[in-house]
């Protein structure tokens, strides 16, 4: 179209440029190529086109997905684009593939990156005429509504379950001395007993060795603590820091409420936001996973000082707290110790940090440059403040946990099933 335009506009001025008659040729040449478009334009417009959507209704946090558009009476070169919401993510244009006698279909990846319900109100079409005159694009309402939740693929897949229970309960029935220090049942003494199990009154009672069997405690509280300031907003693998966090709190939720004890939850920002006493069960799990799916990505720093003497104040029991938090100033870090060892005098602690595998990387790059020299030495400085940290943390008999994002699932249920085997708690 724009050259033919301009070559319309070349034949205009040099017909004005030579005078006579032929200024009148200047007007013909306008005149027939606005017939063409016209003609262009009533061979290519197809109406209002139909368009059908395939979508899943809800999806994981991190999770991939597919949308898939479909149109009918379709047009040669049919193509779709897509204004994402913040939620979601994907190709900004793709195309259409033909489908069946007079139809097209389009297969569109894409991923989940934020919580919240994200809607796609509509997309725009497209297709060119058939003379290349003109270009379509006209606007198409789907009104889309995608869910994102906290990601619990490990709990429906059954892989938590089994690893608590055959790490509890193990393959065989009876449990002694040395497993658990609450009283479950009395026993007749076989051989392969400990002998440290007899209960020698109760044998000269009964005249026969009894044996006690004992059990680990069961009914525990346990806190999962979340912080929701901004610097848990910080991407690391592609999601914030908060979701990698949530999806592991629910994990060891899970874990817990297999093992018996009671799961609460607790989230701060600036100050306490949400508190969920602890409750047993398959129920509390859901009523978690629905807290920590409405959780907003706050924009406010967090107050420790406050968020912790909160919660020292609402569990007077003592329980297993875990708290996922980060830092990247020392001043923030000296606070983040001062009132997490508060909380340690009384409790049992976790402390959850995510690692930035970026920041790995840097440290462990080889220079090439004055700028890379500079960029391992700032990120060096980075990692050695935060293992003093790590170790301040320790120290105060905190279990701390720096892991990547892709495991530190995996080490805080490990860590929880330690703990709970100890009977720290």
């Amino acid at each position: 179209m724009l050259a033919l335009s301009f070559g319309a506009l070349c034949l205009s001025v040099l017909a004005v440029a030579m005078g006579g008659g032929l200024r009148q040729g200047a007007l013909i040449v306008w005149i027939a190529l606005g017939a063409l478009v016209l003609l262009d334009f009533f061979l290519s417009w197809r109406g209002r086109v139909a368009v059908e959507a395939d979508f899943p209704k809800e999806m994981f946090v991190g999770s991939t997905g597919r949308l898939v558009l479909g149109a009918y009476h379709s047009p040669v070169g049919f193509g779709v684009r897509i204004s994402w919401p913040r939620g979601l993510d994907g190709p900004g244009e793709s195309g259409f593939e033909a489908y069946g006698d007079d139809g097209a279909v389009a297969r569109i990846p894409m991923r989940a990156v934020r919580r919240g319900t994200w809607t796609i109100p509509h997309i725009w079409l497209r297709w060119p005429s058939r003379l290349q005159l003109l270009e379509f694009t006209p606007r198409v309402a789907v009104d889309l509504s995608i869910g994102v939740v906290p990601d619990i693929r490990p709990v429906q897949s059954g892989e938590i379950t089994t690893k608590v229970k055959s790490t509890l309960y193990g393959v065989k029935e009876n449990r002694i001395v040395g497993e658990g220090s609450e009283f479950n049942q009395l026993l007749e003494f076989v051989p392969g007993m400990d002998i440290r199990s007899i209960d020698w009154k109760r044998s000269a009672r009964y005249r026969t060795l009894m044996a006690k069997d004992m059990q680990a405690e069961r009914n525990h509280h346990v806190f999962v603590a979340l912080d929701n300031g901004y610097l848990m907003r910080e991407e690391i693998g592609g999601l914030p820091k908060i979701d990698h966090a949530v999806n592991a709190a629910l994990a060891v939720a899970w874990a817990a409420a297999v093992g018996g004890d009671q799961v609460g939850l607790y989230a701060f920002d600036a100050r306490p936001r949400v508190f969920t006493p602890p409750e047993p069960g398959r129920l509390a799990f859901a009523r978690l996973r629905s807290r920590t799916a409405e959780l907003e990505y706050a924009t406010v720093e967090s107050n420790h000082t406050l968020a912790m003497a909160e919660l020292n104040a609402r569990t007077p029991r003592r329980s297993l707290i875990v708290v996922f938090s980060d830092f990247v100033d020392t001043t923030t870090a000296e606070l983040l110790v001062e009132n997490v060892s508060v909380l340690a005098k009384r409790h049992v602690i976790i402390f959850v940090a995510l690692r930035d595998p970026d920041l790995v990387k840097m440290v462990n790059a080889v220079p090439q440059s004055v700028d890379d020299v500079a960029t391992l030495v700032s990120a060096g400085q980075l990692q050695s403040e935060r293992q003093l940290v790590m170790e301040k943390l320790s120290r105060l008999g905190v279990t701390v946990i720096d892991s990547e994002p892709n495991a530190v699932s995996a080490r805080l249920i490990s860590t929880y099933l330690e703990i709970k085997a100890r009977e720290l708690i």
